[in-house]
């Protein structure tokens, strides 16, 4: 029950007893959370303190709403730490998740002059543009789009693509090709989903989205890749280590 002689605040208190729930799984993702007035009949308190407490767990990522639904519990979120250079597949591998794909587009085009740049080739020349739903136990997660020049890795077709794809791209590049992949950069930045990515991501008109591009590099400095992806701001989170400067 809530204790209402307690120093700490009364809404406080019902998230930490949501949280337990939901940490418990007594609430499971996708539940639907009890309404604002059963949980205020529920505990004896205002239906502006349960507001007050659904709206922090809704910031923090603990809930969802859906309009004209109601209100439900999120999937737990995807930490990935930022020091580390790892594929989506080795990820998910080491969360003891299934990693898979679903190819969407595999098709060559000439480098736009934004493309080529990344690349280090010249615009016009040959790059593979390789289109893909990622998945965590078969839950979709992100969408993401690799440019690779065609003189790197020669002679793809789609049948070689989807035997690569049903692994790493990565490992498929450093153990059947002998390309050791080294370093890359990564800007990442907040968006809002667009149609293609609300079809693909089983999102919501005005879902928050992560957009993240990345600049591989090969040992001896020949760019890889140059990949841009949209992630599900809701089940996706990036952890980053820092130490100040002396």
């Amino acid at each position: 029950m809530i204790d209402k002689n307690s120093p700490l605040p009364i809404y406080y208190q019902l998230e930490n007893k949501i949280r337990e729930m939901i940490d418990s799984k007594e609430l499971k993702p996708g539940d639907t959370l009890p309404s604002e007035r059963d949980l205020s009949e529920k505990y004896d308190i205002s239906r502006m303190t349960v507001r007050h407490a659904i709206n922090n767990l809704v910031h923090e990522g603990y809930l969802y709403r859906q309009k004209g639904k109601g209100t439900f519990v999120s999937q737990k979120k995807f930490e990935q730490n930022l020091h580390g250079l790892t594929s989506f597949t080795e990820d998910m591998k080491l969360r003891g998740l299934k990693p898979g794909n679903k190819l969407l587009n595999f098709n060559t085009i000439a480098a736009s002059e934004h493309v080529a740049k990344k690349l280090s080739i010249s615009a016009g020349d040959l790059v593979y543009k390789i289109q893909r739903v990622r998945l965590a136990d078969d839950n979709p997660i992100a969408i993401e789009t690799n440019y690779i020049s065609t003189a790197l890795l020669p002679d793809l077709t789609t049948e070689t693509m989807a035997t690569i794809l049903s692994g790493s791209l990565y490992d498929y590049a450093e153990s059947k090709l002998n390309l050791k992949i080294e370093n890359a950069q990564q800007i990442i930045e907040a968006s809002v989903a667009n149609d293609f990515e609300i079809e693909h991501l089983h999102l919501a008109d005005g879902d928050p989205i992560l957009l993240i591009e990345r600049n591989s590099q090969l040992s001896d400095g020949t760019p890889f890749e140059f990949v841009k992806s949209a992630y599900r701001a809701d089940q996706y989170k990036f952890i980053i280590n820092i130490k100040r400067n002396k």
